[in-house]
């Protein structure tokens, strides 16, 4: 067995032990899950929508615990200001000195709890930490811990006392990812776990380890046909007509931003990544596009008039543009 081989069993192993840390206090949201370890290994963020007790905080708490980070819960309210996330400059009477007070946003794993019932400036003062890590007060820079992970909540079935977020907000958030009702025999289990006796969680990696991670995850292999459908993917929410897709440009106000493109990239190769290849398959980014996508489109009146979801129209241009074939697929059919 070479280095290389060596180095990639240590990383399966290691993120199979993360996963079953969490898996012992959580029961299913197996996709939910997944999503959450993609975004971590891709450095990106992520916007859950669900209704209340369907694990959420528990969730990305457990998994801090898990890898020995910081983990610190903001609960959105109206009466929230920037200041309550980033820090503000105390004065101090005795000393006459100014001294600054960070806020909760220095930290490993943030949980925005409710991020839509605050006001558009406080969710804006996440813009700058989500982006460039770092958060300015009174012209100073302070610079997050690493690695850092958002994760924002919404509430969909209350929708008063809530704020639409900007779309510049939206756009940084690498995936939007829908979590549904358990089964009933998951159901069945988190009753059992929960009213049975506490779990205690290991730590069984670091902060460092998963930095690590977050290296190894940028050496996966991405095709750069599997590149090019990422591409195409976004110019069809862009300029659908260009695609053979005429019909959606009435239902299409804005379409995705380059950033769409990039993180679809980077969580194939995550995805491939935590399926222990070094190199990425049509299907981890397939398995992606609508997380990615369905909050970066902006639908015109005609396609809510008519009920369009954005997953629909999603869906429609993915049954249009086919995936590139899988590596040496050709061959295969030919023989």
């Amino acid at each position: 067995m070479n280095e290389t081989t060596r180095q990639d069993t240590a990383t399966a192993q290691l993120m199979e032990q993360i996963l079953y840390e969490v898996k012992r206090v959580v029961v299913g949201q197996d996709r939910f899950l997944e999503r959450v370890m993609v975004a971590m290994l891709a450095q990106g963020h992520l916007l859950v929508e669900g209704v209340p007790g369907l694990a959420k905080t528990l969730t990305i708490k457990t998994l801090a615990n898990t890898i020995r980070g910081q983990f610190k819960r903001i609960q959105f309210t109206p009466d929230l200001v920037p200041s309550d996330l980033v820090g503000t400059r105390i004065y101090n009477q005795k000393t006459g000195d100014f001294s600054t007070a960070l806020g909760p946003v220095f930290t490993n794993l943030l949980l925005a709890d409710e991020i839509n019932r605050a006001p558009a400036k406080v969710q804006s003062a996440l813009l700058e930490v989500m982006q460039e890590r770092q958060v300015t007060i009174a012209g100073e820079t302070h610079k997050v811990p690493s690695p850092f992970l958002v994760m924002a909540t919404q509430n969909p079935i209350e929708t008063e006392g809530t704020y639409p977020l900007p779309e510049a907000q939206v756009d940084r958030f690498m995936m939007k990812v829908l979590v549904d009702y358990p089964t009933d025999e998951e159901e069945f289990v988190i009753v059992e776990r929960v009213t049975g006796p506490a779990v205690a969680v290991s730590s069984v990696a670091t902060t460092e380890q998963l930095a690590m991670l977050q290296q190894e995850c940028r050496r996966v292999y991405v095709d750069p046909s599997l590149v090019q459908y990422a591409v195409k993917l976004v110019s069809a929410t862009r300029t659908p007509e260009k695609h053979g897709l005429k019909e959606l440009g009435k239902y299409l106000s804005f379409g995705a931003s380059p950033r769409a493109t990039i993180n679809l990239t980077e969580g194939a190769r995550a995805l491939a990544m935590m399926r222990g290849r070094t190199y990425a398959l049509p299907e981890d980014m397939t398995d992606l596009v609508p997380d990615v996508l369905r909050h970066r489109l902006v639908l015109s009146y005609e396609a809510l008039s008519e009920g369009l979801s954005a997953d629909a129209l999603v869906g429609k241009i993915m049954s249009r543009i086919a995936a590139p074939p899988r590596p040496l697929e050709h061959e295969k059919l030919a023989a």
